[in-house]
């Protein structure tokens, strides 16, 4: 089974909501979205920003936008206006979960 980025098959948006970052991710067609159903779990994505120190990702579907959003708890280190971190917004999550390997 060949890998690609997920940015070749969705795009994505993230910001803070608070300690914890939000991502939309959009599929760019109903067959992409039914093949990121199965393969972008909440406990992959968890995974996959654990070295930013996230402990726990909720995933919420929008079928009908052909999305996802997730919500990585308390990974913003205090969130914007405490938070040490470069990007204390989580607006680089979005791209950075872009460049996830998936199966296809």
């Amino acid at each position: 089974m060949p890998s690609i980025r997920l940015g070749e098959i969705a795009y994505a948006r993230s910001g803070d909501k608070g300690d914890s970052s939000n991502i939309g991710v959009i599929a760019t067609s109903p067959q992409n979205y039914d093949s990121l159903a199965q393969v972008l779990t909440a406990d992959r994505v968890q995974q996959y920003f654990a070295p930013a120190g996230c402990t726990k990702a909720v995933r919420y579907d929008l079928p009908n936008l052909l999305a996802f959003n997730f919500i990585l708890s308390h990974v913003l280190d205090g969130g914007g206006s405490v938070s040490l971190r470069i990007d204390a917004q989580g607006k680089a999550f979005g791209q950075m979960l872009l460049e996830m390997l998936i199966d296809t």
